[in-house]
């Protein structure tokens, strides 16, 4: 079965993209740490990132990285982090986080954003990669 993020991918869940190669997507989280909170995910579908063979792990790390200087460009912040955890969707999922303070990077603060907010933040980012 499809996880969410490949149903996203698909096309058949909304999402705020980011950006999109042949092989990798990202798209804003809709339940941010902080405005800019952005998932970097292989279109391959992998459980764990260690899983994944080298040139695609090599493919995501340059993505993100790509992705999260863009971030930076656009989005006031002191840096933007990273984490990968991967226990809420099982599919490879980087977070890119902008960061103002540590809470930012503990997933125990969410910011509330309208459809509006995250289409402006999307294209914002989207326009600096």
């Amino acid at each position: 079965m499809a996880t969410l993020f490949t149903k996203i991918i698909n096309g058949e869940i909304p999402s705020y993209k980011v950006a999109e190669t042949d092989e990798f997507f990202a798209f804003l989280d809709i339940n941010p740490n902080s405005k800019g909170h952005t998932l970097c995910i292989p279109k391959k579908e992998v459980d764990k990132i260690f899983d994944l063979d080298k040139e695609t792990y090599m493919g995501l790390m340059q993505f993100s990285r790509r992705v999260a200087l863009a971030i930076e460009k656009v989005i006031p912040c002191q840096r933007v982090g990273m984490s990968v955890i991967g226990l809420e969707v099982p599919h490879v999922h980087v977070h890119l986080i902008p960061l103002h303070t540590m809470e930012n990077a503990r997933f125990t603060h969410k910011e509330k954003l309208t459809s509006e907010e995250f289409e402006a933040i999307a294209q914002k980012i989207a326009s600096h990669l």
